[in-house]
């Protein structure tokens, strides 16, 4: 059976990679799964400089998933270049870097660094919604979408995905700006905008107010975005979004991404990913699928 995809110019071994910001750097994972056995990681939100992220508290569960308001936490790209770069280069995986910035300036300043890495492509992220200035403010709209894409694209020569926000009314239009711009593929969905309120305190559980949704919730809203996406653009498409299981993956593929994220799925039980690749091996023998790829966009439509 050929599992192999080919994801805007990154060949991975299956369709399966991680999801920014729910994997680290692959280090704690490291100690309960294979990370050899995965297609991609995708890395925790990087910037230009340190962050230090939003005051706590900053995750709380909900039914069928949890909200988050990390605002970005991250040690900033040249932490990265020198100690988890080099340790994730261990592995026989590709590498994939959330880029995250507050300004046009600094996501081309970012991109720059990230253009002389060793790594395998920049998963561009203008759709987190728990930081107040960049990401939402240019990922709701086809020519913030574009613009800051193009400037990107013009320093970068790696693999370029750009993860869009599904809090708009029209998740095609930031696609085909991305898509216009150059961009190799498209991400989606990130976290959906959502509040929890403590009822005795009167007050929002989350320190931030509200946060990114996320979990087998968000599912269905996913799927449907994916779909309208695949049919929208002709650029591969990476989905994510309440992805927990291997009939999960293959429902996103039929739907038309090409590959896959795990996110929340990770936190519920560390080993999500591993297991959700045995299981599209499973339904690929069950059906008599010999290459993976022959599922993608698939679904037929009643």
């Amino acid at each position: 059976m050929k599992t192999e995809v080919n994801l805007a110019g990154i060949k991975m071994k299956n369709p399966v990679t991680v999801a920014s910001g729910t994997f680290g750097y692959g280090r704690e994972f490291s100690e309960f799964i294979d990370l050899n056995k995965l297609g991609g990681i995708v890395t925790k939100g990087t910037s230009l400089k340190p962050r230090p992220g939003n005051k706590p508290p900053r995750v709380c569960e909900t039914v069928a998933g949890m909200l988050n308001s990390i605002g970005l936490q991250n040690p900033g790209v040249e932490y990265f270049m020198e100690k988890d770069l080099p340790w994730l280069k261990k592995f026989d995986t590709k590498i994939i870097v959330n880029a995250c910035g507050s300004s046009i300036e600094e996501y081309v300043e970012l991109a720059k660094v990230l253009n002389t890495l060793d790594i395998d492509g920049v998963e561009l992220n203008l759709s987190c919604p728990n930081v107040k200035a960049g990401c939402m403010a240019f990922g709701t709209s086809y020519e913030g979408v574009k613009e800051v894409t193009s400037q990107v694209r013009k320093v970068l020569d790696k693999p370029l995905i750009v993860k869009l926000t599904p809090n708009v009314t029209d998740i095609t239009a930031p696609a085909k700006g991305a898509e216009d711009a150059g961009a190799d593929g498209v991400s989606l969905i990130n976290t959906l905008l959502g509040m929890s309120i403590d009822i005795e305190k009167q007050r929002p559980v989350l320190a931030n107010n509200m946060g990114g949704l996320s979990g087998p919730a968000v599912k269905p809203v996913a799927v449907r975005m994916v779909y309208q996406v695949a049919n929208a653009v002709k650029i591969p498409v990476l989905g994510l979004g309440g992805i927990v299981t291997g009939a999960d993956v293959i429902e996103f593929m039929l739907a038309g991404a090409t590959a896959i994220s795990i996110g929340t799925g990770n936190f519920i039980e560390p080993e999500t990913s591993i297991k959700a690749i045995e299981g599209v091996e499973d339904y690929m023998k069950r059906h008599n699928i010999d290459d993976i790829n022959s599922i993608i966009g698939k679904v037929q439509m009643n």
